[in-house]
């Protein structure tokens, strides 16, 4: 069964940027799926962040991140990354990456098959 393993969380200021990693830990191959990466914080609902296709040629982000977050992957690595600019408290959270067969899930957290365990994401002064 594929696993995933997302890296590069931690603590950060206001304003700043974070990378984090998804990658698979087992001998599974990351290029027949889509990749999406999601947040949950205290309290709320799990929220779709952005996604890739399998290719990585299409990408899909939510409002609430769009022009600070981008997605993109490097198969030859299996992995695929979230870069994150202009951090702010809001953006506290623990965060996914998740994947679905297939070649583009989008950001509906019904459509991915496979979890990651999270890393958590904490903005503050």
């Amino acid at each position: 069964q594929l696993q995933l393993v997302e890296s590069g969380g931690g603590l950060v200021q206001p304003g700043g940027s974070l990378r984090l990693s998804c990658t698979t830990s087992t001998g599974f191959i990351i290029d027949y799926y889509a990749i999406g990466w999601f947040r949950q914080a205290p309290g709320k609902e799990r929220e779709g962040l952005s996604s890739i296709s399998n290719t990585g040629t299409t990408e899909n982000y939510a409002d609430s991140v769009k022009g600070r977050f981008t997605i993109s992957r490097d198969n030859a690595k299996n992995t695929v990354y979230l870069q994150m600019i202009s951090l702010n408290p809001e953006d506290t959270a623990l965060y996914y990456c998740a994947a679905a067969w297939g070649t583009l899930a989008g950001l509906r957290v019904e459509a991915y098959e496979y979890w990651g365990q999270g890393t958590q994401v904490t903005v503050s002064s």
